[in-house]
């Protein structure tokens, strides 16, 4: 896990939720959230008002870094890509360079393979360290 404290600064945080807000049209889905692995929210976007983002943040961060667990039990490095289904909402949560993570929330008004297709379109899918690095101060 990365214990670095990062500071975004406007401009960079503006490029974020432009990428995150063009996400939620293109996959037609009801919330994007782009989260770093400490379970603090970086960016938003979406129809999701009222949703207690602090708490699905922090246990997103708590469900990635569980799941990285048993990974490593089978023999994996990290399982990059995560799906819930719910009987209305679905899940789609993805790593970002290993150190964010990109939560697509949808309903029946998108699909998984549409999801799956416009998250790795964005510049999220090849964001690489240094980009992050350049991206914010650590």
């Amino acid at each position: 896990m990365h214990d670095t404290q990062l500071v975004m600064y406007d401009e960079d945080f503006r490029k974020v939720l432009a990428v995150v807000q063009r996400l939620v049209k293109d996959a037609n889905a009801k919330g994007i959230f782009v989260i770093d692995r400490n379970g603090q929210m970086i960016a938003e976007s979406g129809e999701m008002q009222g949703i207690d983002t602090t708490s699905l943040a922090s246990l997103t961060a708590g469900s990635v870094a569980a799941t990285s667990g048993l990974a490593k039990i089978v023999g994996e490095e990290e399982f990059p890509v995560h799906f819930h289904q719910g009987q209305k909402d679905n899940l789609h949560i993805s790593l970002i360079a290993g150190r964010f993570i990109l939560v697509v929330i949808f309903d029946d008004r998108s699909s998984l393979g549409l999801v799956r297709l416009r998250s790795a379109e964005t510049p999220f899918a090849e964001i690489t360290d240094e980009d992050i690095d350049n991206l914010f101060s650590v």
